[in-house]
């Protein structure tokens, strides 16, 4: 089937870190936590801010977006407290149907916390056809959710880890089914979003930061075919590319939806996709809009064409660049 797209508009935040900390129990602290919570108290707490979040989210809803993605890190250090809270937050910001999520590494930061959070945030998670409830003995990723001419294919790259690291693990079992999904959305004739935390791109994060797994998830855009990859995990605005069939796709990341002004970090942004067109002659407008430098508003940072009439020609890899 040919489908033809009158107009679909997405956005995307990522790195929520939903704060303030809770107070954690001894127990609690007697792990990884204890890294993070330092971490919190001598970075993160001062530029990360609720009401940041608050702003960005006031002003993307007067843009209606007809789905809103966001790629993980909606909590610090994954204790059940900061899961329930988080689940409660996704559901203040719209219906699960209209919004999809994905998990970072702060989702998972220990053992059993990726489970919780995920039988937490189960509807925001959920494939299609997926149950009510999550069959806990069995994977959920990658996930397959259609909405209007737009396939989202969510993959997880979330992981415990050892203390000061961040990696991400990307599997042969979630190329393998994420090869078959991006080629059933292709039949289809959708337009295919594929949502990450971890930037796929080799070199875009630190090497306690990177994605294992990064050759693996190329090989897959490429025999599958994609339209869009979007992340979260480094708090940057970045536009890298990665090769799929006889053209390009973009892979978008975007700032932490929770960084107020005068970090090292870009201040929050949210980016805004406009589709129309249909298969073979897409067009695909993407707008940033982030936090003003005095932190008290949100204005259009950037507009830039990433699907026209001239598809765009990038050289690999030397195609990443800052947004």
């Amino acid at each position: 089937m040919r489908y033809v797209c009158a107009m679909f508009k997405f956005a995307h935040i990522s790195d929520i870190h939903l704060g303030p900390l809770p107070q954690l129990t001894l127990r609690e602290l007697f792990s990884k936590r204890i890294t993070g919570f330092v971490n919190w108290h001598r970075n993160r707490r001062k530029h990360l801010f609720v009401n940041t979040l608050d702003l960005l989210l006031s002003d993307l809803k007067t843009r209606a977006p007809d789905h809103l993605c966001i790629t993980g890190d909606l909590v610090n250090l994954a204790t059940d407290m900061e899961i329930r809270l988080s689940g409660d937050w996704l559901r203040t910001i719209g219906d699960p149907h209209d919004t999809t999520v994905v998990l970072g590494n702060h989702d998972a930061y220990v053992p059993g916390a990726h489970d919780k959070a995920v039988e937490n945030w189960y509807p925001f998670i959920a494939s299609d056809d997926d149950p009510s409830q999550w069959p806990q003995d069995e994977h959920i990723f990658p996930t397959y959710r259609r909405r209007g001419p737009v396939a989202i294919i969510g993959c997880s790259t979330s992981n415990a880890t050892l203390p000061f690291s961040a990696s991400g693990y990307f599997s042969g079992r979630q190329a393998r089914e994420m090869v078959n999904l991006l080629k059933k959305a292709g039949d289809e004739g959708l337009f295919r979003v594929v949502m990450i935390h971890h930037p796929p791109i080799r070199g875009a994060a630190a090497s306690h930061k990177r994605m294992i797994g990064i050759r693996r998830f190329a090989a897959a855009i490429s025999t599958g075919g994609a339209e869009l990859v979007l992340h979260g995990h480094t708090h940057l605005n970045t536009l890298y590319w990665l090769r799929s069939h006889n053209h390009q796709v973009p892979v978008v990341g975007i700032a932490s939806a929770s960084q107020g002004p005068g970090g090292h970090k870009p201040r929050a942004a949210y980016n805004l996709f406009t589709l129309t067109g249909e298969p073979g002659s897409w067009n695909l407008i993407c707008e940033r809009h982030g936090l003003t430098e005095t932190g008290d508003g949100v204005a259009l940072d950037t507009s830039r064409l990433l699907y026209g009439a001239e598809p765009p020609q990038v050289s690999i890899p030397e195609a990443a660049r800052m947004l």
